[in-house]
């Protein structure tokens, strides 16, 4: 009997955007490698980079006598900084990634890494102390004009020795072996296995590590299944608040945090987002945060991951911790603002 495949697609939009919704014959393959027209509609594209989708699949109850069907959901992406004037650079979802869970929602960003420039900021205590000068230690206040965006980054120092490197000037020495966000003098970003010694090299702006790398190669390292690896958790409990920060084929950044996450966990969230290579950032409630600016001026502030702990001006003041912040670039590697 010739077996017969129904595709049927139906697109449904809300105001800003919706879930997209592909039935389809039995397919075994993951949502990340997926061709169906749900994925390829938001596909990256050389000249115009943009966020893949976000896909996932859930078995709907079919009639009475018939085998259940496979619905594969997307997700898409919001642009959040359309009021720059210029080709949206960060864009924001949220999805569920397990269906028996639905209260647990992760929350994505993408950031395009050509049209900004990442930028990191020590806090008045993390991540660590130190008697060098902390700088700024929140936003400067003369650039929030480019301000598009801030997210947390990584553990105390004291927590777990890592490297951190940024306005020429190396505040704990860098770890071999480590995964470690680089921005390079030329502008571009990128996520690494540290192999370069304890100081950064001549052509390295800025560098931050935390533990080894997550996903690498688009797979969770075998690593990522050791939950006592990635840190200690609030309560001895293994799923908290995690938070993580990827980079895509193309060199763009993925963040993502989501509540109740093992190690695991995360890295599968990684690796669904479309990361080649992440690294786990801070984990317990109290800091996962990534905020969104509405309006030059850091206006319109809007929290884009629903964490009850943290506010949307947090970082327009003197911040506890170390964290980043995106700007809209206005010539490839220039230095930071500090």
């Amino acid at each position: 009997m010739r077996k017969i495949v129904l595709i049927v697609t139906v697109v449904a939009l809300a105001a800003g955007g919706g879930l997209w919704w592909s039935r389809r014959g039995p397919d075994t393959t993951a949502a990340s490698t997926t061709t169906s027209s749900s994925v390829t509609l938001a596909s990256t594209t050389t000249t115009t980079p943009r966020p893949l989708p976000v896909c996932f699949s859930e078995t709907k109850p079919a009639a009475p006598g018939h085998a259940a069907i496979p619905i594969e959901i997307c997700k898409p992406w919001q642009a959040k900084d359309t009021w720059s004037g210029r080709t949206p650079s960060v864009y924001t979802t949220s999805f569920t990634p397990n269906a028996t869970q639905p209260s647990v929602v992760a929350y994505a960003a993408w950031i395009r890494t050509s049209t900004t420039d990442l930028a990191l900021y020590l806090g008045y205590l993390g991540p660590g102390t130190t008697t060098l000068s902390r700088g700024p230690e929140e936003v400067p206040p003369p650039v929030t004009n480019r301000l598009l965006a801030t997210f947390n980054s990584g553990f105390y120092e004291k927590d777990a020795a890592f490297g951190f490197y940024v306005n020429h000037t190396l505040y704990f020495p860098m770890v071999n072996g480590l995964a470690t966000v680089v921005r390079y003098t030329n502008g571009r970003v990128d996520i690494v296995r540290w192999t370069g010694g304890a100081r950064p090299g001549a052509n390295i702006a800025m560098a931050r590590q935390n533990l080894p790398l997550l996903v690498n190669g688009g797979v969770a390292t075998p690593l990522s299944a050791n939950n006592a690896a990635w840190g200690s958790t609030l309560g001895g409990v293994p799923a908290v608040w995690r938070s993580a920060l990827g980079v895509d084929a193309n060199g763009n950044l993925i963040y993502v945090a989501a509540p109740a996450q093992t190690s695991s966990m995360l890295a599968a969230l990684m690796a669904r987002l479309h990361a080649v290579r992440a690294m786990q950032l801070d984990i317990n409630p109290e800091w996962p945060v990534f905020i969104t600016y509405g309006a030059s001026g850091a206006k319109g502030a809007a929290l884009d991951v629903a964490n009850p702990n943290q506010i949307a001006t947090r970082f327009l003041y003197v911040s506890t911790k170390d964290f980043f912040a995106v700007y809209v670039t206005r010539k490839p590697g220039e230095a930071q603002p500090w």
